[in-house]
């Protein structure tokens, strides 16, 4: 937020490039906000906090409310990669400002919603959309938010959007893929469109000005 005024154009274009950098470097490689919250997962009510993600790959999909229009299209796609998510070890929480029961209520009366199998995690008091900085104050609502954190808690992925363009579920399964794998593979790097199977890059003083 800026609270004093600028009078010359440049100069308040250059502040506010300089603010939004300085929050993606306070939350790339941050540790992930500690929590406590309700959740809801095929029919049941179960408490999800931060100690049930250690060691594990998580990704936090955050999304501005239940029984709108967007959301359940990006919601249904996610579903259907949950699996192939699963099986390369990561843990889906999708999370709205919604109370558990209102994801409930949204499940047993939207088909759509029935696809849903991964944890749907209540943030009512928005402690974890303040955490992960996409709180919509104005509204009470998440931004649109995607997070990715590795198995030591830090954020690796961080992409916010307006609320009024959805995501492709292929693209972060992608980017999941590219996480895990330069984890695993210290020195190497993943260049623009790499899937998994395709050459990495290693960066070094011979391959300056040769790409």
């Amino acid at each position: 937020m800026i609270n004093f005024v600028i009078i010359t154009n440049n100069k308040l274009f250059i502040y506010c490039i300089t603010l939004n950098k300085k929050k993606m470097e306070t939350i790339i490689n941050a540790q992930v906000p500690e929590f406590k919250v309700q959740a809801f997962q095929k029919g049941e009510f179960k408490t999800v906090s931060n100690e049930d993600i250690k060691g594990k790959w998580a990704i936090f999909f955050f999304y501005p409310a239940d029984f709108t229009f967007v959301c359940p299209t990006e919601l249904v796609d996610l579903a259907g990669k949950y699996e192939e998510l699963k099986k390369m070890g990561v843990e889906v929480f999708s999370v709205s400002c919604d109370t558990h029961f209102v994801h409930k209520a949204w499940y047993d009366t939207s088909d759509s919603i029935k696809k849903i199998n991964y944890t749907m995690l209540a943030d009512p008091l928005a402690v974890l959309a303040k955490g992960f900085g996409v709180y919509k104050a104005d509204e009470g609502v998440a931004y649109r938010g995607t997070f990715l954190v590795d198995p030591e808690g830090k954020i690796k992925i961080a992409e916010i959007q307006d609320n009024s363009i959805g995501r492709n579920a292929d693209e972060l399964v992608r980017k999941v893929s590219a996480a895990q794998f330069v984890e695993s593979h210290p020195g190497e790097v993943c260049p623009a469109k790499w899937k998994q199977g395709e050459e990495t890059l290693k960066p070094s003083i011979d391959l300056v000005g040769k790409l």
